[in-house]
């Protein structure tokens, strides 16, 4: 196993299952972490943010969640990720304290990244997602906004939703931002927190540097998560199969300007 690539877990205690629980201590991350967790229906989930913020993103199901005297009810739009609508998210600043109750079985995630502002919490309705369709050819995908870096709601996190249908690449040509050089390119860590449809099927996942010191090919399975410390990292969907995954960002600056690798750029010029 990739040490990028994370597989889910299955422990259950007390109708809550934490799939997927990605940190610095168990990757190369520094600014970006990811959590997702399972809670049956009526279970509940809390915790205690110090130094970070989070996005509390519902990926299915019903959900309300509570922070300080502020409570957000009536969290989620849809059953699966794939019927390719938007669904609402709860932003929370450091030093809270929150509480997730779901009103249905429902799938979360939670993106974190450290801060040092504290700032309001707000819900993020699925009607303030925009929605863009990027690409052309065999590099088309529909992208879900939830806080890209124009949103003033976070002090450092990035969310985005991409859905890739078969056939095609995503995150491509390849780019990347892992160099603070602004104007020409920022400097972000990211997560892939990826589902297929169908479930067995798989996306292959590349995560290479130019001087090829981190050079890893993943074949991707349902409900995986991939780590992007540095590095260029394209998605490829095989035929029959949809890619949804859902992109945390973060870093010294809440900027996202990408590079792309320049064997490839050639093929956006293309008529």
């Amino acid at each position: 196993m990739s040490k990028l690539q994370y597989k889910p877990n299955d422990h259950k205690v007390s109708g809550v299952t934490i799939l997927q629980d990605v940190h610095e201590r168990n990757s190369d991350l520094k600014y970006v972490a990811f959590k997702l967790i399972q809670l049956d229906e009526q279970a509940t989930y809390a915790e205690e943010l110090t130094d970070k913020e989070v996005c509390i993103v519902v990926l299915t199901g019903k959900a309300s969640v509570k922070t300080g005297d502020q409570l957000f009810e009536e969290l989620g739009t849809r059953d699966s990720v794939f019927e390719k609508k938007p669904t609402d998210s709860v932003y929370i600043s450091k030093d809270s304290i929150f509480k997730i109750v779901a009103k249905s079985a429902c799938k979360i995630a939670l993106c974190y990244a450290p801060t040092t502002e504290k700032r309001q919490a707000q819900v993020i309705r699925s009607a303030d997602n925009s929605v863009e369709h990027r690409g052309k050819y065999q590099n088309k995908r529909m992208v879900h906004n939830i806080l890209p870096d124009s949103s003033a709601v976070s002090s450092s996190l990035l969310v985005v939703e991409v859905y890739t249908d078969g056939g095609n690449f995503s995150s491509y040509p390849p780019h990347k931002h892992d160099q603070d050089n602004l104007p020409e390119e920022s400097f972000l860590e990211e997560t892939y927190y990826h589902e297929i449809d169908p479930e067995q099927g798989f996306v292959f996942q590349r995560v290479y540097t130019d001087d090829r010191s981190l050079d890893e090919t993943m074949s991707v399975e349902h409900s995986d998560v991939v780590s992007v410390p540095k590095g260029y990292h394209p998605v490829g969907v095989p035929d029959g199969y949809t890619s949804y995954y859902l992109n945390v960002m973060a870093g010294p600056k809440k900027i996202w300007k990408f590079h792309n690798d320049p064997d490839h750029e050639w093929i956006l010029k293309r008529k």
